[in-house]
């Protein structure tokens, strides 16, 4: 039978007893738990009434006891070692002492392998103000009851959690952790979730983060950038690394989407806004506009997964420029020039072609200003009818509206019932309702995505009056100040927007300047443009040498 602390000296006389403190609770943002800090001072108070002396103090914060739990407890095993292990004083008695049986396990297993450990050690237990002895059978049988009943409450709990965030799914509510950009309040009295809404200091460096990206600036730079900016700091303390900065870039929550068992529905939060400021203007996400800025950067950052080299550069065509021979997945980088220590652009595969790398790079960059100051064919190619395109994108927007509300009124009927039990609407007619709309959603998306699929750096060449002025910027005057140009980074990104460029061997030996057909330059919209380079050997014939082709 369990024995009261004040009773504790008449059954084991003449010891003095040492404690060993735990406490542990998981995550409470309600406030409505007892935290481990509390925990240790009732367990600190418990010590000190009765001349205790305190060996050691055992904490796990934010850690669930239960089978469900994703992380180990790590100071719950060191204290499994420390009554295996540890010594006890002389004329002592160890006692492990903790806020309630809960604290310690939620499962069957953590429970045994507790008691066993106690058992071995001859140390005793101590929860619910009561002291157990687990050498006796009555005090082995009355804690294991109380194993099973902390179990079935954390299965208890468990399960409601299931269905809560099931529910909390189904009407697009926040769940989880907070994203970055976004706040949360909470009702004072009540301690409930009252909503999720834009972050006024962070959000906006979401938006800018996402531009950054859309403008071609590469994610080191970003990451630098975000890293200077002190209103920038994570709220977890952490610094800006490659992981949480494409974390954040790819995250749906921004749309205003809520993933739920791998499916996007509408959420109850707004998406991010537009971000006016500074002489910046980047439209909201919730703007088709903005919307199409996401998805673009998305698409870049996808295409770049795995790829596990340095997002710094330094070369402008190097990994851009393509080997006419090799085909397309055979790159051309950069090498060291054996003769006169400058740098030469070559087949990465086979080293069959090269060519100097300042004479390249000024070619193309001379190609390209010239292909965009003919402005009515490289808007018809890159863009079209953008006004139609617009309009387009708003009538599709508004059909998607409609048809994304009437699939949530139905999953909505299929979850309410009839007095008599019945749902609203049977898994028959909205597993049909599915069937119909889903479809019709997911191509107005990709519709409503595809507006001006243009980065915004494309955009913004296509608008200057000059596009050299914009690509290398223009120096100080006395009456203006100076323009930068665009960075080695904005240059390649355009590039690799507007034109592939391909490089065939030279007539002869030893020849240096540039031929025609030695180099072969498809701007968008042409035969033979590639954003990027194939993975594998391509399998359709390589495109041979044009002389005379535009660009060369």
């Amino acid at each position: 039978m369990p024995i009261a602390p004040e009773y504790l000296h008449l059954v084991y006389p003449d010891l003095t007893f040492y404690a060993l403190l735990y406490g542990r609770n998981s995550r409470d943002p309600k406030k409505k738990g007892r935290s481990v800090s509390a925990q240790l001072t009732d367990g600190r108070s418990l010590c000190d009434r009765f001349d205790w002396p305190i060996l050691e103090e055992f904490r796990d914060s934010d850690l669930s006891a239960s089978r469900h739990a994703r992380r180990e407890r790590d100071d719950f095993e060191v204290l499994l070692d420390t009554i295996e292990y540890g010594d006890t004083p002389p004329g002592g008695m160890r006692i492990c002492v903790a806020y309630e049986a809960s604290r310690y396990y939620r499962d069957l297993e953590a429970y045994v392998r507790l008691r066993n450990a106690c058992f071995h050690a001859g140390v005793l237990l101590c929860y619910n103000g009561n002291i157990y002895d687990l050498s006796k059978r009555e005090d082995r049988k009355t804690t294991a009851m109380d194993a099973i009943a902390a179990e079935d409450e954390a299965e208890g709990i468990w399960d409601r959690n299931v269905r809560t965030a099931r529910q909390t799914a189904e009407k697009g509510a926040p769940w989880g952790k907070l994203p970055y950009g976004y706040m949360r309040k909470y009702d004072e009295r009540t301690g409930e979730l009252i909503g999720q809404f834009e972050d006024p200091v962070q959000g906006p460096y979401v938006m800018r983060s996402l531009a950054h990206i859309d403008a071609g600036q590469s994610m080191y730079s970003l990451i630098q950038w975000l890293r200077s900016e002190p209103k920038a700091a994570r709220p977890d303390g952490k610094a800006w690394n490659k992981d949480n900065v494409r974390y954040m870039l790819l995250n749906r929550a921004y749309l205003g989407e809520r993933l739920h068992l791998g499916t996007y529905r509408k959420a109850t939060w707004e998406p991010l806004k537009a971000v006016h400021a500074d002489g910046i203007s980047i439209p909201g996400l919730d703007e088709p506009e903005g919307r199409a800025m996401f998805h673009r950067v998305t698409k870049k950052l996808m295409s770049r997964q795995g790829s596990g080299r340095d997002t710094r550069v330094v070369h402008l065509l190097s990994f851009l420029g393509l080997c006419g021979p090799c085909g397309d997945h055979a790159v051309l980088s950069t090498q060291k020039e054996a003769c006169n220590g400058g740098r030469k652009y070559q087949c990465d595969v086979a080293q069959d072609v090269a060519i100097k790398e300042s004479l390249l790079d000024a070619y193309v960059e001379e190609a390209v200003i010239a292909w965009l100051r003919n402005k009515e064919a490289a808007r018809a190619a890159l863009i079209g009818d953008i006004a139609d395109a617009k309009r387009g994108v708003q009538e599709a927007q508004k059909l998607l509206n409609v048809y994304t509300a009437e699939l949530e009124e139905a999953r909505v009927m299929a979850n309410t019932r009839h007095p008599d039990g019945r749902p609203l609407l049977s898994l028959a007619s909205l597993s049909q309702k599915e069937l119909d709309l889903l479809p019709r959603i997911e191509k107005l998306q990709k519709q409503v995505e595809s507006v001006t699929g243009v980065p915004e750096l494309v955009q913004r060449l296509l608008a200057a009056p000059d596009p050299e002025v914009v690509w290398d910027g223009v120096p100080a005057t006395e009456d203006a100040p100076a323009r930068p140009g665009l960075t080695l980074e904005q240059k390649r990104e355009a590039i690799r927007n507007i034109v592939t460029v391909r490089l065939f061997k030279a007539r002869a030996r030893g020849v240096k300047r540039i031929e025609p057909g030695r180099v072969q330059l498809s701007f968008v919209g042409e035969p033979g443009f590639r954003d990027r380079p194939l993975r594998a050997p391509e399998t359709a014939p390589v495109p041979a040498p044009r002389p005379g082709a535009s660009g060369t």
